[in-house]
């Protein structure tokens, strides 16, 4: 079944525009959920024998947080337990609030009081040993967000220009900037509705933290979106090549490029979406938020090159020819 694309662009816009505004919006109306490596904490590795009892460690944490010298400065603001796959190893991840209220240096003792009683009470409990700890300070997790808008900023422009530069000079009275300008804005909607998604997500499932690996999945969709977008523009500039075309209306030409590439984007991005909810689902725990990023990433990605990306350069260009 083939779809007029360009009749239904405005659906499409409205669509994409009310997914970007909410996700703009969504984090001042909910909390975000920060890892520890964006906002500053503490990362403990304890080596156990036997079998792991996640509950049985939430429990001792959560009983330790509500302790008068922490639960009365509010230092500490999300905990996390997961196993590490294949070994006899969990994590417990504790970020911790940093405030007026608050000095570096009693932040520090906390930290170090915190994590002193927790050693105690996982060796008194379940027998585990402390084997790895990690101390973030605020300053490290402020150069972390403030690198990763730097750097998908970047990104964006550096493949728009790109894309720009290599389609240059193809048809004659066609700017190349007309693919640059609309790569820009289909790989700017991607980063931000798959964020407004993922945020949207961690509201019900805490687990799912704004961190490093969700970064890394930003820049793994954005290579993701651009090579589908590449093969939708290639098809459009292939077809405004070919003379018989000349005689065709733009809006038709490019209503055909994307059907005729439609197969080819649907059971790629599918293929792509299994894989990555089978990691979701079966893959180690401290690498399901990466998946889930990806999986949004990846469906708002297929939906920005053919519905937004293609209609977009029929509205700026409006050419008859």
């Amino acid at each position: 079944m083939r779809i007029d694309y360009i009749k239904h662009r405005f659906s499409f816009y409205f669509i994409a525009l009310a997914l970007f505004v909410g996700s703009i919006v969504l984090p001042f109306v909910i909390p975000v959920q920060l890892g520890i490596d964006m906002t500053g904490g503490t990362q403990s590795e304890f080596q156990y024998t036997g079998d792991f009892q996640k509950t049985q460690v939430e429990s001792i944490v959560t009983d330790i947080t509500k302790q008068p010298e922490f639960a009365s400065k509010s230092a500490i603001n999300t905990t996390t337990v997961y196993k590490v796959s294949g070994e006899n190893v969990f994590v417990v991840e504790v970020g911790f609030n940093s405030s007026s209220d608050i000095s570096a240096k009693d932040l520090d003792t906390i930290k170090t009081d915190f994590q002193n009683m927790l050693t105690a009470k996982l060796k008194e409990s379940t027998g585990a040993t402390l084997v790895r700890y990690v101390n973030i300070g605020e300053s490290f997790g402020d150069y972390i967000k403030k690198t990763a808008y730097l750097t998908l900023a970047m990104i964006i422009v550096v493949i728009s220009l790109y894309i720009a530069w290599a389609f240059r000079g193809t048809v004659e009275g066609f700017t190349s900037f007309s693919f640059g300008a609309v790569t820009a804005v289909s790989l700017l909607h991607d980063v931000v509705i798959a964020f407004g998604l993922y945020v949207a997500a961690s509201f019900f499932f805490p687990e799912f933290k704004i961190d490093t690996f969700f970064v890394t999945a930003m820049l793994t969709v954005l290579g993701y979106s651009i090579n589908d977008t590449i093969v939708i523009m290639d098809r459009i500039r292939s077809n405004l090549l070919i003379p018989a075309n000349k005689k065709l209306d733009f809006g038709v030409m490019i209503n055909n490029s994307i059907n005729d590439t439609m197969t080819r984007s649907i059971f790629t991005s599918m293929t792509v979406v299994i894989v990555l909810v089978s990691l979701f689902f079966f893959g180690p725990q401290a690498i399901q938020g990466f998946a889930l990023a990806l999986i949004f990433g990846t469906l708002v990605g297929t939906y920005s090159s053919v519905c937004i990306a293609a209609p977009l350069l029929y509205d700026l260009t409006r050419l008859k020819k």
